[in-house]
C-alpha cells in the first residue's frame, strides 16, 4: 500500500497523470499537450504562423484538439498505432504524431478543409 501511494505520489510529481491514476498509459497521454506550428493550407484563406494546438485526453486512446485559431474546429479522435506512429484517419481527418524526433511532429488535417502541422512545445 505505501509503495503504491509512493509511487502514484512520484507519478504526479514527474507529471505521469496514468501511473497517478494506477493504469497503464495509453496512446492519449503519449500525445497529451501544447504544440506550436502553423496553418499551412486550406481550402479559402491565408496560411498563419504560430497557431497553438492542445490535445487533451478525453478517454482511452481518444484526445480533443483544440486550437487558438478559430478556423480549425474542435474535433475529437481516436488513435491507434501504424508503423511506428500513432495516427487517426477517417474521410475528412487524418492526423499524425511522430514521436521519434525531437522535438515530436504533428500533422493535422480538419474537416477537408485545412492543414495544420508543427511540434511539441516542452512541458
Amino acid at each position: 500500500m505505501r509503495a503504491a501511494l509512493a509511487l502514484a505520489i512520484l507519478a504526479v510529481a514527474a507529471g505521469h497523470p496514468a501511473l497517478a491514476a494506477g493504469r497503464k498509459a495509453d496512446l492519449a497521454d503519449t500525445v497529451a499537450g501544447s504544440y506550436a506550428g502553423d496553418v499551412v493550407s486550406q481550402r479559402e484563406g491565408a496560411s498563419r504562423r504560430d497557431v497553438a494546438l492542445t490535445l487533451a485526453r478525453t478517454g482511452e486512446n481518444f484526445v480533443t484538439i483544440s486550437s487558438s485559431d478559430a478556423r480549425l474546429p474542435l474535433i475529437t479522435v481516436r488513435l491507434s498505432s501504424a508503423l511506428g506512429k500513432i495516427v487517426y484517419r477517417d474521410s475528412a481527418t487524418a492526423f499524425a504524431y511522430d514521436g521519434s524526433v525531437t522535438p515530436a511532429k504533428l500533422d493535422v488535417r480538419f474537416s477537408n478543409e485545412v492543414s495544420w502541422a508543427g511540434t511539441r512545445r516542452p512541458d
